[in-house]
């Protein structure tokens, strides 16, 4: 008999989304028959806890969180790791017979998209705009990725100065500031990453300025539909080294995967596989 999984992912404006394909896709690979649903809470008609509550009597093995919803999802969940609640959001949910369990794969899967893109180069000064749910894994992931300093903007001041003080509780030795214009923060430095949803499919524009660009080296973009998202394309015409969102997800999905099912992966053959499938729409 076919083994299969019911996976699914809850966020908003989340149409587009090429999660449900890789898993079908990780799936394959392993002649597993994956059902993923997109669960939409304003198109369900309910609310974000009522959908997530809801999944575990539904038969879900494990699901995905996503915009905006991955800080309340991590009040919702038990986390083992010290690390991962001191993030204090999660993007991957288990359902367990003892209740759910929570991992940030956004946090690991900035870390593999990064290496992969930059090598062992330390980050250098980094300013990140957005301090909400992958804002905050992103942060983390910098301080792992041996950071010199990292600038946390956001409009919500509050927001960002609580992330500055989990961090610092971590004991590392990056310089933590906060800052409440994105171009002053991007002044001098190395890297510029986006942890907003300006720039994906319905909120079109970029966080920075382009000419608030230059002098960085590399850049990321949390975004990933589309993959070449102004802020991109502005990094892109200073000759920065870009790092798409498209990795992010990617890595993200892959190491969710060995969550929700303990199956190995061909990763080169499943990038392929998405690609071809994109080629095809």
């Amino acid at each position: 008999m076919t083994e299969q999984l019911r996976l699914g992912l809850i966020g908003d404006n989340i149409a587009r989304s090429r999660s449900p394909l890789l898993h079908r896709l990780a799936g394959l690979q392993n002649g597993i028959i994956v059902q993923y649903d997109r669960l939409i809470p304003g198109d369900i008609g309910e609310e974000f806890d009522t959908v997530f509550d809801q999944c575990a009597a539904q038969g879900y093995r494990g699901i995905n969180v996503t915009y905006p919803y991955k800080e309340r999802a991590a009040r919702k969940v038990r986390i083992a790791d010290p690390l991962l609640k001191a993030i204090g959001a999660v993007n991957t949910v288990l359902f367990e017979p003892d209740g759910p369990h929570g991992f940030n794969t956004d946090y690991t899967g900035f870390i593999a998209a990064y290496r992969k893109a930059g090598g062992r180069a330390h980050p250098g000064i980094c300013c990140l705009i957005g301090t909400g749910g992958v804002g905050r894994a992103l942060a983390f992931a910098l301080v792992a990725l041996d950071a010199e300093e990292i600038r946390l903007v956001d409009r919500d001041t509050a927001k960002a100065q609580a992330l500055a003080a989990d961090i610092l509780s971590t004991g590392t030795n990056a310089r933590v500031v906060v800052e409440s214009d994105p171009v002053t923060a991007a002044k001098g430095a190395t890297g510029l990453l986006n942890g907003t949803p300006v720039g994906m499919v319905g909120y079109e524009g970029t966080p920075l300025p382009a000419e608030a660009m230059k002098g960085a080296s590399w850049a990321f973009d949390a975004v990933y539909t589309p993959v070449r998202t102004q802020f991109l394309r502005d990094a892109e015409a200073q000759s920065m080294l870009l790092i798409s969102g498209y990795e992010l997800f990617f890595y993200q999905g892959v190491h969710a995967w060995a969550h929700f099912a303990n199956k190995p992966l061909d990763e080169d053959s499943l990038r392929t596989s998405l690609h071809d499938a994109r080629e095809e729409t």
